[in-house]
């Protein structure tokens, strides 16, 4: 098995054994395009790598031979327009099966790929060049992103010096296409000084923006070896199979679920290249082309659920994992009840690889994020910095006193302050609150900003949105706090409706009761909002903090 080259073992009798005996193995000068891409072209040149499809009846199926030959190409059009060790360089290309040219050329390179989304605005755009000083943007033609591009270029930053557009012409940016046709097919790898080294920064993630301005996530070249635990091991990929995450290229769970930990472990992967998801759409292509592990967030779930799954040919499906925000156990429950598999939780941050999860060897628990990765110390620590007993709530943090784990990453790039206040005393501090069971199953509570107190309770925002989620009438819904000068602060749902219900009084008070006959009756929501929509990053996670902020700005 090819994965040998970086792991002692592959196979483990149970989670303990995985846990304690699991090694990594980072050679020196690790460059995940020359020695997983390339490296797997010279021993089977015709292997499946990438299985891709659009909305419009276009399918290609890509082999590892083709992604090497495809990005020596892309390594020499960005070579000619500047690019070289160091440089960063964003991309905007959507489902493109370019992205996976361009990432693995950048990888060639030395470059500093930043993957971003297709939704920026220009104010974001001017952020994000000035931040990171980006040399060069390959984007999608599509409107309105491209003209935002134009006017984020218009200000004139100096680190900007090219934009390459994917088969079009037009002013100011260089045709994609038309030059990887006259491109030489040969990139030979760098050596010396021009060599990325391990250490050398190869993703810049800005975050999703819960909060704030975005941070910018640095991770190094050894940094994809880390998601062999993430593939292999949580996703449970399997050799010549098909993996399915769904995932826009500007999220970094696309490098999760769409290229690193997949291909080391043997998987091909599918990319639905969609312009609006379509939960009947994704059942579609999902069976037509034979997926065999998937993994969305419970976003998804909460869709695929309300169809008719029985429809579907989903024999071929063996594996499917959740990640992004808790799984509420109702989900679970319903598509276990039509498919017969189980949903295996898995939580981590873009700063990481998979942190916790439930692993093949273990029993899921709805709702729990499992137990840790192995290389991973993580406590709970309380208020006094101290380590949380059984049941009680604390931060999730990282014990980095033998050492960084495997695809943690390297601090947010220049911004010592902010890399400071999450790592420091010997641990990096994830910002979520959770709560260790007897078992050694970790349980989320919410991100340390999103726990509501009320009238001296702690209350996390999951397991009410559990509650509410339970109620046939509600398909989404989100937890916030309201501040209050009797309690502190009230509990406010945010709720979606499912198709068929109306938003009246009645309603409302219906749901105030079922909540206080599924959970703790002082976890009831004292104001509920419906909306026909909630708003969500761009990787789907709710954002409770423009709920609070909207609550303000209402009075």
């Amino acid at each position: 098995m090819f994965l040998d080259r970086f792991v002692n073992r592959t196979e483990f009798s149970s989670y303990e054994d995985f846990f304690e005996n699991f090694r990594i193995h980072t050679p020196d000068q690790f460059n995940f395009a020359f020695d997983v891409v390339d490296a797997i072209a010279a021993l089977t040149p015709d292997k499946r790598a990438m299985v891709w499809v659009n909305d419009h009846g276009d399918r290609h199926v890509f082999t590892f031979a083709d992604l090497k030959r495809y990005s020596d190409r892309a390594a020499n059009v960005l070579r000619k327009h500047g690019i070289g060790k160091g440089d960063a360089v964003m991309m905007t290309l959507k489902g493109r099966f370019e992205f996976w040219f361009c990432i693995l050329a950048l990888h060639k390179l030395g470059a500093i790929a930043i993957p971003a989304t297709h939704m920026l605005t220009e104010h974001d755009l001017v952020y994000r060049i000035t931040s990171a000083d980006v040399k060069m943007i390959i984007s999608v033609n599509e409107q309105p992103l491209v003209d935002a591009i134009d006017a984020a270029a218009a200000h004139g930053h100096p680190s900007l010096q090219a934009r390459l557009i994917l088969g079009a012409d037009r002013p100011g940016w260089v045709n994609y296409d038309a030059e990887m046709e006259i491109a030489h097919e040969i990139f030979d790898r760098p050596t010396g000084e021009a060599a990325a080294k391990n250490s050398d920064i190869m993703l810049l993630y800005f975050t999703s923006g819960t909060a704030g301005y975005p941070k910018m996530v640095n991770h190094d070249f050894a940094y994809p070896l880390g998601h062999i635990i993430t593939a292999k091991y949580w996703q449970n990929v399997q050799d010549d199979g098909l993996h399915y995450t769904v995932a826009d290229t500007g999220w970094a769970k696309a490098v999760w679920g769409k290229i690193y930990g997949q291909w080391l472990a043997g998987t091909a992967i599918f990319v639905h290249d969609y312009d609006k998801f379509d939960a009947l759409t994704l059942l579609e292509r999902a069976s037509e082309n034979g997926v065999t592990t998937f993994c969305a967030p419970p976003t998804i779930y909460r869709f695929l659920i309300k169809q008719d799954l029985s429809r579907f040919d989903l024999s071929s499906l063996k594996y499917c994992v959740t990640a992004g925000e808790p799984l509420n156990p109702e989900v679970y429950e319903q598509f276990y009840k039509a498919t017969g598999l189980r949903l295996m939780e898995g939580f981590g941050q873009t700063e990481m690889v998979v942190l916790l999860a439930t692993f093949p060897w273990m029993t899921p628990k709805p709702g729990s994020m499992g137990k840790p990765s192995p290389g991973y110390r993580v406590v709970l620590l309380n208020a006094e910095g101290k380590p949380c007993e059984v049941g009680e709530e604390g931060e999730v943090a990282i014990d980095l006193s033998q050492g960084k784990p495997w695809g943690l990453f390297n601090g947010y790039y220049r911004d010592p302050e902010r890399t400071a206040s999450v790592w420091h005393d010997g641990y990096y501090f994830t910002g979520d609150i959770a709560w260790k069971d007897e078992d050694g199953y970790y349980w989320f509570v919410g991100r340390a900003d999103d726990v509501i107190k009320t009238s001296g309770y702690r209350v996390g925002p999951f397991e009410v949105e559990s509650a509410l989620i339970t109620h046939k009438a509600v398909m989404e819904c989100a937890i916030t706090g309201v501040p209050d000068p009797d309690r502190g602060q009230v509990i406010k749902a945010t709720v979606v409706l499912a198709q068929g219900f109306a938003a009246t009084d009645d309603l409302k008070r219906e749901l105030q009761e079922h909540v206080k006959k599924v959970t703790a009756p002082y976890k009831y929501p004292r104001i509920i909002e419906f909306v026909e929509a909630l708003p969500k990053t761009i990787s789907g996670k709710i954002r409770r903090v423009q709920i609070r902020a909207e609550d303000r700005d209402k009075g």
